[in-house]
């Protein structure tokens, strides 16, 4: 269950804290967040929220049963849609 501050109640103050991370662990993070379009106190607040909450879990136990149930239909499907690539360019030299 998630804390009371995500549950649509009052939030409550933020605290502040001080982690200290590998400078390519720092880069790989923020870069992350980057690409989610959060910042990163906001990207390590939902790491550990998913993380504590179990819903990290839950979606990597859904993907892998999408993977398992349909997989043999997303692979034919990235064959048909590579196809058109896999042949000689025109004007490539053989």
């Amino acid at each position: 269950m998630l804390p009371p501050c995500y549950r649509g109640g009052v939030t409550s103050s933020k605290k502040q804290t001080q982690v200290r991370l590998e400078e390519d662990v720092l880069a790989a993070g923020k870069a992350a967040a980057a690409a989610r379009r959060l910042d990163f106190n906001k990207y390590v607040e939902r790491l550990i929220i998913e993380d504590t909450t179990g819903a990290r879990a839950a979606g990597m136990a859904a993907a892998q049963r999408l993977i398992d149930e349909h997989g043999t239909f997303l692979d034919d499907l990235e064959r048909q849609l590579d196809a058109p690539y896999a042949g000689p360019r025109p004007g490539a030299a053989a």
